[in-house]
């Protein structure tokens, strides 16, 4: 065997190096198709573009289900996708606070795509980060899945009792204080820009940020907060660090491309909270109830995902039914 095969075949993280390497490429191909191919212009991104992007983004992880499939067996792959809706879902109030954080920010819809694209390359050296972490606590602690199980179920208990309407109040917030208290920051943007130079009290041109990179660092600490609850979730379902790590990729990159689609839709999904919540509660009591009645399998924690999460959305729906009708009225007649 060659060095090149070894290294190839050699074990990482319980999986084999080729696989990763399959993975990294594909991730990183879509996303340079992304920028690179679909979005060199900074233009406003609408719902059916929005759309179509998800949809692609969403094909792609599907087939990756179906890779993972061939070369993991067929319960490595129910777990992928059972972590891939797990995290998708969860991630539908990351939505809510991206939209909150562009609207307190004035941020125009066509430089919305550039803070979610680079978001994402935050994301997978943060998430990276985060289930390594994981991983390692949990080969060296066995119990602190425990711990992860009794968090996740104290975290859906206390979602399904808060209230549908509770919204983060941006303005007051200690980061958003925070940041501006410590960071030059302009008091409006620079078109597409990061960074400018321009003087400051003093009259020395120096280096500052603007509302868009200021936007960047609040939804890449959100993605940090919202990861809190969903990798533990996702290590509650399968330890393999592959599973884990490809599924919340996956998930996130087509979330983010549903995002100008979603943002604007996001109050008729009001009651899939409750939905999460359960998810939360069932995937964390799955931990303690092994010892009980043996290991779930894969297919039944999928089955109970899906099924919760198409009750919500039909809640939701539902419940919501009013609004939309009343916008409908609202509508000039052609």
């Amino acid at each position: 065997m060659t060095a090149l095969e070894t290294f190839l075949f050699a074990d990482f993280l319980g999986t084999a190096t080729w696989l990763w390497l399959v993975f990294l490429g594909v991730v990183i191909t879509l996303l340079a198709f992304d920028l690179g191919v679909l979005h060199r212009d900074n233009h406003e991104i609408g719902i059916k573009e929005s759309l179509l992007l998800s949809a692609g983004y969403i094909s792609a992880g599907l087939l990756f289900a179906v890779w993972v499939f061939y070369q993991k067996g067929g319960d490595a792959s129910m777990d992928y996708l059972t972590g891939f809706l797990i995290e998708k879902s969860l991630s539908m109030d990351n939505v809510f606070v991206m939209a909150l954080i562009f609207s307190f920010l004035a941020i125009p819809r066509q430089y919305q795509h550039k803070v979610l694209f680079w978001g994402i390359m935050g994301v997978i050296v943060l998430r990276a980060l985060m289930i390594g972490l994981g991983a390692a606590l949990i080969h060296e602690f066995s119990w602190i899945l425990y711990v992860f199980g009794a968090f996740l179920v104290l975290t859906g208990v206390k979602m399904l009792f808060s209230k549908v309407d509770d919204h983060p109040d941006l303005e007051n917030n200690w980061l958003v204080k925070w940041l501006r208290g410590h960071l030059r920051v302009t008091d409006r943007l620079h078109e597409q820009r990061f960074f400018v130079r321009q003087p400051d009290a003093s009259g020395k041109t120096v280096l500052w940020i603007t509302p868009l990179f200021l936007a960047l660092i609040l939804i890449e600490c959100a993605d940090l907060v919202f990861a809190v609850d969903s990798v533990p979730a996702i290590f509650a379902i399968t330890q393999d660090p592959f599973i884990v790590y490809t599924s919340n990729i996956f998930a996130i990159l087509g979330l983010r491309a549903l995002y100008f689609a979603l943002a604007a839709l996001i109050h008729r999904f009001a009651y899939l909270k409750y939905a999460l919540a359960l998810i939360l509660v069932f995937v964390g009591s799955k931990i303690f109830l092994v010892g009980i009645i043996g290991k779930i399998p894969a297919v039944v924690s999928l089955s109970v995902t899906i099924g919760l999460l198409i009750g919500g959305v039909l809640l939701s729906l539902h419940k919501t039914r009013g609004e939309a009708e009343a916008i409908s009225h609202d509508k000039p007649a052609a």
